[in-house]
């Protein structure tokens, strides 16, 4: 029985780009065993040189009494609005064009699309806004912050409806503000016909809008295209927000929001409200695991180096790859400062000795009371919830400098630390059974969490990379990433759910409910992603490339229904 492999590298394209390419294979277990393959790019549609970048105006910071709301200005803690939002704050507060905001994680995103919902409750009060999250951690972040703020100070009613809460129709009826996953909210606005509340949406926030290309994007994507249907179909406007990472293509997604020249803000990376430098280390180690404990020492000294200043210990964000690896670098931190009669084993302990102790009861993880002595906190999900509390609420409170967790703490609850040290950009995926890197949105979003605007000048940023990846890292944190559509891998499922909600009943219906999405638009703009006939097209005439568009959708079209009527 033959076993299958897959490889998955990123190959550089030089300018001029040479007649082929040849790809060589060679086997590290097997002697005389090489595989090569020959491919052009001749051919190839490469993303646009010319990024949409929006230059950052130097702008008077807008004043909070520009809301000319006392009630609004009473929600922020600030004076002043700063640079980015001040730039888009007229669009978003004063006009109802849809808006898309590409910028650095710690821009202050959301407050931008606060702005937008306040438009909202000013001039029409009965209808909602729907906030989609993409993951679960995001969407209880804005319900707790929200609850607090809109529902106690404002009077709005804000209810969360994720797969661990699910509220009654007539409390979603009442709701001015909505905070959703994109799985239930394409459960509920498939039915849209029948359900009065879906057709009062006034106002759709998107977060995190550059994770189309990840595995819960075509979900996100098929419920803002159907937002956008239910938009056309009504004659009623729907105002879409879209809040992103600085993108490749973000004149794709804009245009796929229907967002024209006005509403389109897509800032460089560098474009932060604290300054950040970046560090990138190579380590040679093949093995996974030697090379993440040969990653221990250096993450040490990245702290001694970046986070210890005059005027104390500034907060670090240690971020792995696994439940065990958060415990593993805690453990070895403390016996490096343990070891080295030159360092103080408490200097990441801003706590008296009582109050270590009542810290180290309030937890049951022995690892963690370990730790804790020594100011270090580890974080992940396996944590029983209280223990995982009581660890935020020191590391907020900077009672423990240190905080190793794992990845998903970066989409989480906000915890900005002078110091970001991300120890490896692999994980092991059970479903693949191999290590896999980390989507480089995960890895920017996890350097975005260094630099704290109310404290810091400056911030640093540690990436520790398996040393042929360095080069990767070194161009593509600091320049964006196209996001590409994985919609026409799950088509046929949505396909079905539409069939079945009688919004498609022929095959021209299904085809324009195609053109209606993200994907549509990015195979026009990059069609050898999609299709391998387009990527050996050796043709520029642009009638062929519209042949071979339609003969792929035609091609798409019949495997979809095909499954279906096999099914």
């Amino acid at each position: 029985m033959e076993d299958s492999g897959q490889l998955s590298f990123a190959i550089p394209l030089t300018e001029p780009r040479p007649p082929q390419y040849v790809i060589s294979v060679v086997s590290d277990r097997w002697v005389g065993v090489k595989f090569t393959h020959e491919f052009s790019v001749q051919h190839l549609l490469l993303p646009d040189r010319q990024k949409a970048h929006t230059p950052l105006l130097d702008l008077t910071p807008v004043p909070l009494t520009a809301l000319h709301n006392p009630s609004y200005e009473r929600l922020y803690k600030f004076t002043h609005f700063n640079a980015i939002q001040s730039q888009v704050f007229h669009t978003c507060y004063h006009t109802d064009y849809n808006v898309l905001l590409g910028a650095p994680t710690g821009s202050g995103k959301t407050n931008v699309a606060e702005l937008s919902m306040f438009r909202l409750f000013n001039n029409c009060p009965d209808e909602k806004v729907i906030y989609i999250a993409p993951l679960k951690a995001l969407a209880r972040e804005r319900m707790e912050d929200w609850g607090e703020r809109f529902q106690r100070q404002l009077g709005k009613s804000v209810v969360e409806l994720t797969g661990d809460f699910t509220p009654d129709i007539e409390a979603l009826e009442r709701a001015d503000v909505v905070v959703v996953t994109p799985e239930k909210w394409d459960g509920i606005s498939r039915h849209w016909q029948h359900r009065a509340y879906v057709r009062k949406v006034g106002l759709v926030i998107i977060d995190e809008i550059h994770l189309l290309g990840q595995d819960r994007g075509p979900v996100l994507e098929v419920i803002v295209s159907r937002m956008r249907y239910i938009s056309c179909n009504l004659d009623k406007a729907i105002r879409f927000v879209g809040l992103s990472t600085a993108l490749a293509n973000a004149y794709d997604i804009a245009d796929w929001l229907g967002i024209g020249i006005v509403g389109l803000y897509n800032f460089k990376p560098s474009v932060r409200p604290v300054p950040m430098t970046a560090h990138i280390q190579g380590y040679p180690e093949k093995q996974f695991v030697a090379r993440m404990a040969q990653m221990n020492k250096p993450c040490f000294h990245a702290i001694k180096n970046h986070a210890v200043k005059a005027d104390g210990v500034k907060p670090t964000l240690i971020f792995v790859s696994s439940r065990r690896q958060t415990r593993l670098t805690a453990l070895d931190i403390v016996a490096f400062m343990s070891a080295d009669p030159d360092e103080n084993p408490r200097q990441f302990v801003n706590m008296e000795p009582h109050e270590i102790e009542y810290a180290c009861q309030r937890v049951g993880d022995q690892s963690l009371k370990h730790c804790l002595e020594f100011g270090i906190g580890i974080h992940h999900a396996g944590l029983a919830e209280r223990d995982r509390k009581v660890v935020e609420e020191l590391f907020v409170d900077q009672k423990i400098m240190v905080l190793i967790s794992t990845s998903t703490l970066a989409w989480g609850v906000n915890f900005p630390a002078h110091l970001v040290i991300i120890k490896g950009t692999e994980y092991y995926d059970g479903q693949l059974k191999r290590y896999v890197d980390f989507p480089i949105t995960d890895v920017l979003q996890m350097m975005g969490r260094a630099g704290r605007p109310q404290f810091d000048t400056e911030a640093r940023a540690v990436i520790m990379v398996h040393e042929p990846k360095k080069n990767f890292y070194r161009r593509f944190i600091y320049e964006p990433f196209p996001v590409e559509s994985s919609l026409h891998e799950q088509l046929t499922d949505h396909l079905n759910a539409e069939i079945v909600a009688k919004t498609i009943k022929t095959r021209e219906e299904a085809i324009d409910y195609v053109t209606w999405t993200y994907f549509f638009r990015r195979l026009t703009a990059n069609p050898a992603y999609y299709d391998q006939q387009a990527a050996l097209l050796e043709t520029t005439n642009f009638e062929d490339q519209k042949d071979s568009l339609a003969n792929y959708i035609e091609r798409l079209m019949n495997k979809c229904l095909d499954e279906l009527i096999r099914s």
